[in-house]
């Protein structure tokens, strides 16, 4: 059988799978991540969905190449309305969206969702928009992995289902920031504080200071000046956040020193 060779996103998110899991991949592309999680033997069965022409005929021929037509049933259709109770699907993965379309494929058909145990989520944007859909909807973060490849960074989201809403909220709390603010950053990428997470809030502190002198170039008014507040307000926390990052991280080298 060929390999399998994936992305270090992709490659990430496999690690999360658990092994024997019936799997779903939403928006599958061209099917890397469903071909290599049943080339590895990590999964018996996946349900790849596609909605678009173009990657839809893709992942049909990366299916066919490899021979993995039995393991792998390719559907097209919209979010997760293609899964079907007698596919039995424990773990959902859903990457390189944006926040707002995965918070929308998951509440539009949320009855798919009743026997999944485990949800592998990669939003492009809008991070903390999966985060508080998860909290009102009764999923626990298990665990939040963050990486740089090819220049861009990524997050990755691992939710498992739970019976009562957020059991970790007031750890999280007791950290010292307020629980939207963790939902922007990440709780366990808080908590981790890597090198990339530092760089990634750097370069939303200089994208807001960029935005504040595009502002300032404006004609005056009262619009204006409530959008610069907003933004400097944004600039602040952002600084303060980057301040804590810089500090738990000197202070983690000492330690080990």
């Amino acid at each position: 059988m060929m390999s399998v060779n994936l992305s270090r996103r992709l490659q990430k998110i496999a690690e999360y799978v658990p092994l024997g899991k019936m799997v779903a991949d939403i928006g599958t592309d061209h099917a890397l991540l469903p071909s290599f999680l049943v080339s590895a033997g990590i999964s018996p069965l996946i349900i790849a969905g596609e909605i678009n022409e173009g990657p839809y005929q893709a992942a049909k021929k990366q299916i066919e190449t490899l021979g993995l037509g039995k393991q792998i049933i390719l559907r097209k259709g919209n979010g997760i309305g293609i899964i079907e109770d007698r596919d039995n699907i424990q773990v959902i993965t859903i990457a390189g969206m944006g926040g707002a379309l995965i918070v929308q494929i998951l509440n539009e058909d949320k009855e798919k969702l009743r026997y999944v145990q485990r949800l592998i989520l990669q939003p492009n944007v809008g991070e903390e928009l999966v985060r508080h859909w998860l909290a009102e909807n009764n999923w626990q973060i298990v665990d939040e992995e963050i990486l740089e490849e090819d220049q861009r960074i990524y997050e990755i989201i691992v939710a498992d289902r739970q019976a009562e809403s957020f059991a970790k909220q007031a750890v999280w709390q007791a950290d010292g920031l307020e629980l939207e603010n963790l939902r922007k950053i990440g709780p366990i990428l808080w908590q981790k504080k890597s090198a990339v997470l530092l760089k990634k809030w750097q370069g939303e502190l200089e994208k807001k200071k960029y935005i504040l002198g595009e502002l300032a170039k404006a004609a005056a008014g009262e619009e204006k000046s409530q959008k610069e507040q907003e933004v400097l307000a944004e600039i602040n926390w952002i600084a303060e956040v980057i301040q804590c990052l810089q500090r738990d991280r000197i202070s983690s080298k000492a330690l080990k020193s």
